[in-house]
This record gives structure tokens, C-alpha cells and sequence, in this order.
């Protein structure tokens, strides 16, 4: 099942509400990145997008959501271990 998703991913620099639920989404679209997944499928198979019909809104909530996983991996994930720890 494909969960609910923005058209584009938050680029705050605080962790959101749209983070906290998509954090599994994230980590899927990054591991797939540094797998070498064609972007294309990782598209297709996440977010339900067909990628051949809708080429432009593809690619931008690709790239949106890729975006905000590096930022996980880098900075965000600091704000979810703070919260475990209250």
C-alpha cells in the first residue's frame, strides 16, 4: 500500500509532522538512491507515480522527497533521537 504523500516534502530545518510519518518512506528512497535504483521505478513502486505519463510531477516529488532523506541522514534523525530520549 501506498501511503498519502505531499507533492513536495517539507525544507525546513526542523523536523515536521509529514517527516515523523514518512520517515520509513525516506529511508526507503535513500537506500534505493545509493542502491542505483533507476529513479524512474523508485517513483513508480513508492509514490504510485507512472513516470512515462506524468514525467515532470514524477521527477519533482522524486527529487523533493530524495532531498529530505539526505537531510534525515545528515541532520533529521539528531531530532528523533532527542525525542526517544524525553
Amino acid at each position: 500500500m501506498i501511503e498519502p504523500f505531499e507533492e513536495t516534502a517539507p525544507t525546513g530545518d526542523e523536523l515536521s509532522d509529514y517527516d515523523r510519518s514518512h520517515v520509513k518512506l525516506y529511508m526507503r528512497l535513500f537506500d534505493a538512491d545509493a542502491d542505483g535504483a533507476d529513479w524512474r521505478e523508485v517513483v513508480k513502486v513508492l509514490f504510485g507515480i507512472d513516470p512515462t505519463k506524468d514525467s515532470q510531477r514524477a521527477r519533482s516529488v522524486y527529487d523533493s522527497h530524495l532531498a529530505r532523506a539526505r537531510w534525515m541522514t545528515r541532520t533529521g534523525y539528531r531530532y528523533l533521537l532527542r525525542q526517544s530520549d524525553d
